[in-house]
């Protein structure tokens, strides 16, 4: 049992800081080259967790092996263009001035009800509303609609709006105070002792979430069911 234990630890952090490292991607969002790492790797974590006769480092090797080749071409395809069209494909342009291209569509066996699905996500009903609209490489729609279907802008309004957009940082996630968030923002533990009674809070424990912006803006939520 304990050695079951040990083995799936091992394994799974191997996976965990070998993925972290080949870099952040969305599982709608994962290129064809790593679509088959995730599946091989998958496989190959399995076995052993699963199998003691298999030595533990015969599952290392090849784990290790394939995050090497992966971190490879990942920085091949960063050198060279062409590499990277071979790897990953190239994007599909599917609309074009406001053409729906049937050759690419079924070159990419895109049919007809995912077009328009894809066009419903990013709320788009009306084709011809479309005037350019590129199929990635993940497989998502890119989606891009002529200028006079837009909501105005105020810069086209000829407006200048004031720019009041600031970047909140945490300084409590869900009851724990994040003291280098805390030093980063230049406040100290004094002023955070305030606010929290200020927001009738007898400890940092009580609040779901605490942060605050630039501009000194400050948004505090509490935990449900706090009494």
């Amino acid at each position: 049992m304990i050695t079951a234990l040990i083995r799936t630890v091992i394994l799974y952090l191997l996976l965990i800081v070998g993925l972290r490292l080949t870099g952040k991607r969305q599982i709608g969002e994962l290129e064809p080259i790593e679509l088959v790492l995730a599946m091989l790797l998958s496989d190959l974590s399995s076995v052993p967790m699963q199998d003691f006769a298999i030595p533990l480092l015969n599952g290392v090797i090849p784990i290790l092996t394939l995050l090497s080749l992966s971190t490879l071409f990942s920085y091949a395809s960063l050198r060279s263009v062409r590499l990277r069209r071979l790897i990953c494909g190239e994007a599909a342009l599917i609309i074009s001035d406001g053409k729906v291209l049937q050759s690419a569509m079924r070159r990419n066996r895109l049919t007809l009800d995912e077009l328009t699905e894809e066009l419903r996500s990013q709320g788009i009903t009306d084709l011809n509303q479309v005037k350019y609209a590129v199929l990635e490489t993940s497989g998502r729609l890119s989606v891009l609609p002529y200028p006079d279907t837009l909501p105005a802008t105020p810069k086209q309004m000829g407006m200048k709006v004031k720019d009041d957009v600031f970047l909140p940082t945490v300084l409590i996630n869900d009851g724990r105070i994040l003291r280098d968030n805390l030093d980063k923002s230049g406040f100290d533990e004094t002023w955070l002792q305030k606010q929290l009674k200020a927001h009738k809070a007898r400890s940092a424990a009580e609040i779901f979430l605490l942060s605050v912006d630039d501009k000194g803006t400050v948004v505090c939520l509490p935990k449900e069911g706090r009494i």
